[in-house]
């Protein structure tokens, strides 16, 4: 899955602080209490008061309390509500400096995360939710230098944004201490505390490159993980013709993240399910995150929209030169495959999806990928090299400073007589997709011209096709026009496909051996050892698909099957050793001594020490199994308590399907008494549903 972004809309303040006061610096002395969830911190901000006759100054602070505030060493007259901190004395116009302790318990943004008997603690800013652990600012106007120093046990690494400056022991922990050179907007603060191991590279630039895994990660998902992420940082320095806007970049995966990644100034910060091995390389890769998350430390950090309805300015760039950098690595077919592959999307969507890019309500779907569609017909109706002029004097120009669209474009407009009047209207201020337009564009490519006339077979009948299929397999096109050819036999009886499907099977490209995998769903007897042969391809979800398969059309032959596939764990979230559990548990004449041992870790992958991701798969397996068990009722009930919403929908849906059923309201009610008082007031609010 390509496209698992989030909605990130900086929303302008109602009433522009920035205007009358410039906060120039903050630097915040940190410290947490685990157990309790709390953070605990000191605060200096030094700022400008630009207008003599303001009377009030605010700082965003989500449900905080404060003590000993002083401006310029004096106490101050404030109140404190449950949004912010609001001075009202003790200021003057011209530099002052404000200070306080706080503490918080944040509900949202800071999450503590337990890690095998440790933690993690990560932010996720999110737009402008910071205020919720960090008294700052939601108006993302206001650029910041912050420096953070955090202190916390010595066995723990702890990430910030900018550079490291010092280390040293502090009460027996350890004191970290970072500092930035140029302001950010709130949202792009950061901290990632937890067990890390470290590699370092160096850009061609000179800037150092950190990648960061969890200590006990095996070593081998370094490479993959990481793969091409030098050759991505170096692409975009000579791609964009702007030196990487800061000093150093960091990269941390962290548990249970919330989205795909996100772009804190210097240190982006994505999802564990990211972490591969060589072989879960060849289905999920980092590539693309890793490429849009860079690409905004120039698009959104550097520069950054006004408003929401400038969204597209950082979403739509990231992910075009997401795909640019995807174009180097790999390729003009696959470049102008994703392209097409993105126009589907928005050609569906957009019987549905009206709102224009320009417009705050847009969709993530609009801000992201028509955002990149956007760029693409501009760069194409400029030309290339006009178009990097434009986008570099942007940058320059606007540098650690708010943009909107027209800035933009009056760039383009300085070194190109492109019409962007026409561009703005059909483009971003006009909902809907231009179809046309964008497939124009496509055909462009010689190979998305054959793929494009290779779908328009998909009614014919087989045997008029066979011929060229067989041919088209074994030649050298682009692969997505064999896979193509392989769904187009999907519904195709055995027998009259069955030379095409050994051909496809001969292939070393392990996608279009996936794509056997999947169409090839009945065959004889006499096909098993050809098609058994994809449980060895070093793909996990080839794997996943062949087992399932196998296991259902030759039950007499399950154990040998399983056999196989006996010490396959999978992906992060256990794909393959939960299947495995589960088809171990319910084959008849399999391990019969071993059957509650199967079950009883598949239920323990279910608990609350382990990941969503990796409790959702439990889960569903266990629900599929439909053994009556209070343990899967109890964890359904904790997983609505989980800070990823995803998680939380799976727990709330699968409980009130449940309750439909006959039996099952009373074993909830039954658990009552068990549970904590946060789930238990989830439960009764669930039960108490019509």
């Amino acid at each position: 899955m390509k496209y698992l972004f989030f909605l990130l809309i900086p929303i302008l303040a109602a009433a522009q602080q920035t205007k009358k006061v410039d906060f120039k610096t903050a630097n915040a002395y940190l410290t947490f209490d685990v157990p309790h969830k709390k953070v605990m911190g000191k605060v200096v901000y030094d700022f400008e008061v630009l207008d003599k006759k303001t009377d009030t100054i605010t700082i965003d602070a989500r449900n905080m309390q404060f003590k000993d505030i002083r401006i310029n060493g004096k106490k101050a007259k404030y109140i404190v509500t449950t949004k912010a901190l609001k001075l009202y004395n003790g200021f003057k116009k011209g530099n002052n400096t404000l200070e306080f302790a706080y503490e918080a318990q944040p509900k949202q943004t800071m999450y503590f995360v337990n890690e095998d008997n440790a933690v993690q603690i990560w932010t996720q800013g999110q737009g402008k939710y910071t205020s919720h652990w960090l008294p700052s600012f939601d108006d993302v106007n206001e650029k910041v230098i912050f420096n953070l120093s955090a202190v916390f046990d010595g066995g723990y690494t702890v990430l910030s944004n900018g550079t490291l400056k010092r280390m040293s022991n502090e009460n027996g922990q350890k004191k970290w201490e970072y500092e930035m050179d140029d302001p950010m907007s709130s949202y792009l603060v950061m901290l990632a505390i937890g067990r890390f191991s470290k590699r370092e590279e160096t850009a061609a630039s000179g800037t150092p490159l950190e990648f960061y895994l969890r200590k006990d990660e095996s070593s081998d998902k370094f490479e993959p993980t990481y793969r091409y992420s030098r050759e991505i940082f170096n692409f975009f320095e000579q791609e964009i013709g702007v030196k990487y806007p800061w000093k150093i970049y960091r990269q941390v995966p962290v548990l249970d993240f919330l989205y795909a990644g996100m772009e804190n100034t210097t240190s982006t910060i994505f999802s564990q399910d990211f972490v591969v091995d060589p072989i879960g390389f060849n289905d999920r890769t980092y590539i693309n995150v890793n490429a849009h998350e860079l690409a905004h430390q120039w698009f959104g950090d550097i520069v950054t929209a006004e408003s929401g309805t400038h969204h597209w300015l950082q979403e739509g760039f990231a992910t075009y030169y997401a795909l640019l950098a995807e174009q180097k690595i790999y390729g003009d077919d696959h470049f102008y495959h994703e392209l097409y592959d993105i126009a589907e999307r928005l050609q569906q969507a957009s019987k549905t999806d009206t709102i224009p890019i320009m417009n705050e309500k847009a969709s993530s779907l609009s801000f992201y990928q028509k955002g990149a569609w956007a760029l693409h017909v501009l760069r194409e109706g400029v030309g290339h090299d006009k178009f990097r002029t434009a986008v570099k004097n942007y940058l320059e120009k606007y540098a650690f400073k708010n943009v909107n669209t027209d800035q933009f474009l009056a760039e383009i407009n300085k070194v190109s007589d492109y019409d962007t009047n026409s561009f703005k209207k059909r483009w971003l201020e006009k909902g809907g997709f231009e179809v046309q337009e964008a497939i124009e564009l496509i055909k462009k490519n010689t190979s998305m011209t054959l793929y494009l006339e290779m779908g328009e077979l998909q009614d014919n009948p087989f045997k008029e096709k066979k011929e060229m299929f067989m041919k088209l397999m074994e030649s050298d096109a682009f692969y997505a026009i064999k896979e193509e050819a392989i769904f187009q036999t999907a519904e195709v009886p055995f027998t009259e496909k069955a030379d095409f499907v050994r051909l496809a099977l001969k292939s070393k490209d392990l996608r279009l051996r996936q794509a056997v995998a999947r169409t090839v769903t009945k065959f004889p007897v006499d096909f098993i050892e050809e098609y058994k042969t994809l449980l060895f391809d070093d793909s996990y979800i080839t794997r996943e698909v062949a087992i399932n398969i196998l296991c259902r059309n030759f039950p007499e032959r399950q154990g040998e099957f399983l056999d196989i596939g006996k010490d396959w764990v999978g992906f992060n979230d256990k794909n393959l050793k939960i299947l495995l559990l589960t088809l171990a548990y319910v084959a008849k004449n399999y391990r019969p001594a071993d059957k509650e041992k199967f079950y009883e870790e598949l239920q323990g992958y279910a608990a609350p020490e382990y990941e969503s991701s990796v409790r959702t798969n439990a889960l569903a397996n266990l629900l599929y199994l439909g053994k009556p068990d209070p343990v899967i009722l109890r964890n359904l009930v904790n997983a609505t308590l989980h800070h990823k919403w995803q998680f939380v929908k799976f727990g709330k849906d699968n409980i009130r399907k449940l309750l439909k059923k006959e039996g099952y309201r009373q074993q909830f009610e039954n658990l009552l008494p068990t549970l904590t008082e946060a789930e238990k007031k989830k439960l009764e609010a669930l039960l108490a549903e019509k």
